[in-house]
């Protein structure tokens, strides 16, 4: 047990403190308190402990009802406009630690409300149950007890693991729940274990949009019932003739906050001057068929993943030649074209957890795009991206957050990379130059 005074958030959901010169990363606690914490393990010069009593609570602690690791709400116990300071801080340490850019402030980050944000979930299957994993265990907890799911959808959950039989629950393994923003429309795909027959769940589509499935011995997907698709209709600015719609399938990767994705969308729009478009890792189009639908020209959509590309290209057909959907990787993309198609163009970049690879990095600096609207999930890559992009003079004129999932750690964020004009590239080279030892 060691009585840790906190110093600040650190990436993760983790409080930073020190004790006896060395790191301690914990959980259940508020930058500026005085807590006992239980030591869990300890992994190189960095050791992990958990709040077991508080002596000096923040103002900003608040009681939590539930498991803090049910739905990763590490953060559920700290007052919500505090947590949004936080994420904004641990942005900046990032960028200070990994990408080596001091900003002078913590970037601001905008905020959601805290309950039924949740539009796409992913659900295990275990122990006759349905609901998320428990952090750090294969143990399923309660959905509703997170408060992320709207409470039409978590009586679905609890509906659909009291109805299944015994041996429905055995040949499930997981499932993917889709809606849409108003919560009209939901569509599920059911991961099943090896033999497990997909018509034998056809009661589970009964109240939905679609519903389909896949054994994990099959490579085929199955359409159980109905059609797996969701739809919206988002506005991209104040003008109404502005609106995109989109329809996606319920296995493809979107933004998961419905009440943040218009507002994301509408700042991306507003960061994106006239000129191409380039929206790589484009998705089901998200960002660049907005755009098309605020009436830009030049658009370019690029999606690799089978899933997401089918749902590309029907949603860009509606733009004809305005918009050229491209289905291959990014890598593939940017290494067939030329400086000269892209250098004058603006570069969306939505990339996974894992950020940008090392080929997409360097084919950007060598095709030299004029901006680059960067989407993060994860601020620890998009730091670490920064940093070469930085050293090919690209300036960081923008950085802001957005806290798609409320009370977790996650945070997501929006940067803008600008490539510097030639006399600034020069004054740059000449400053680091005396500044060199």
């Amino acid at each position: 047990m060691l009585t840790l005074d906190i110093e600040k958030a650190a990436a993760g959901g983790r409080m930073l403190a020190r004790h006896d010169g060395r790191v301690v990363l914990v959980a259940g606690a508020i930058p500026g308190e005085r807590v006992v914490a239980r030591l869990e393990r300890t992994e190189r010069d960095v050791a992990f402990a958990e709040v077991t009593e508080v002596l000096q609570p923040s103002a900003d602690r608040r009681p939590v009802s539930g498991d803090a690791r049910c739905g990763g709400n590490v953060f559920a116990h700290i007052e919500y406009a505090r947590q949004l300071t936080l994420k904004g801080q641990i942005i900046q340490d990032a960028f200070r630690r990994i990408g080596k850019i001091s900003l002078p402030d913590a970037p601001p980050v905008v905020g959601s409300p805290e309950q039924g944000y949740r539009m796409r979930a992913r659900l295990h299957a275990s122990g006759g149950r349905v609901g998320f994993f428990l952090e750090g265990t294969h143990n399923v907890c309660d959905v509703a007890s997170t408060g992320q799911l709207l409470p039409e959808t978590a009586d679905w959950v609890a509906a659909l693991s009291s109805g299944l039989t015994r041996e429905q629950m055995r040949g499930l393994a997981a499932i993917e729940i889709a809606e849409n923003i108003t919560g009209r429309e939901r569509a599920c795909h059911l991961e099943l274990h090896a033999g497990a027959e997909p018509r034998e769940y056809a009661a589970v589509g009964e109240q939905l949009t679609g519903l389909s499935a896949q054994r994990a011995d099959r490579p085929d997907v199955v359409r159980v019932s109905g059609t797996p698709v969701v739809t919206d209709s988002i506005q991209v600015d104040d003008d109404p003739s502005h609106a995109l719609s989109l329809s996606r399938d319920a296995r493809a990767f979107f933004q998961g906050n419905r009440f943040l994705v218009e507002p994301l969308v509408r700042r991306v729009a507003q960061l994106v001057p006239q000129g191409p478009v380039v929206d790589l890792y484009a998705g089901v189009g998200l960002f660049g068929l907005a755009l098309a639908a605020a009436g830009r020209d030049s658009v370019t959509v690029v999606e690799g993943d089978p899933v997401a590309g089918a749902d590309l290209e029907r949603n860009a057909g509606a733009f004809g030649d305005r918009v050229n959907a491209v289905r291959r990787s990014v890598e593939s993309y940017l290494a067939s074209v030329r400086a000269t198609d892209i250098s004058s163009a603006t570069v969306i970049v939505d990339p996974p957890r894992t950020g940008l690879s090392r080929d997409a990095v360097a084919h950007l600096i060598r095709l030299r795009p004029s901006r680059i609207v960067y989407i993060s999930c994860d601020v620890a890559t998009l730091a670490r991206d920064t940093r070469p992009l930085n050293d090919a003079l690209y300036g960081l004129s923008d950085l802001g957050g957005v806290d798609l999932f409320p009370n977790t750690a996650h945070v997501e964020s929006v940067a803008v990379f600008t490539r510097w004009s030639a006399a600034t590239r020069v004054s740059a080279r000449r400053r680091v130059s005396e500044a060199a030892p």
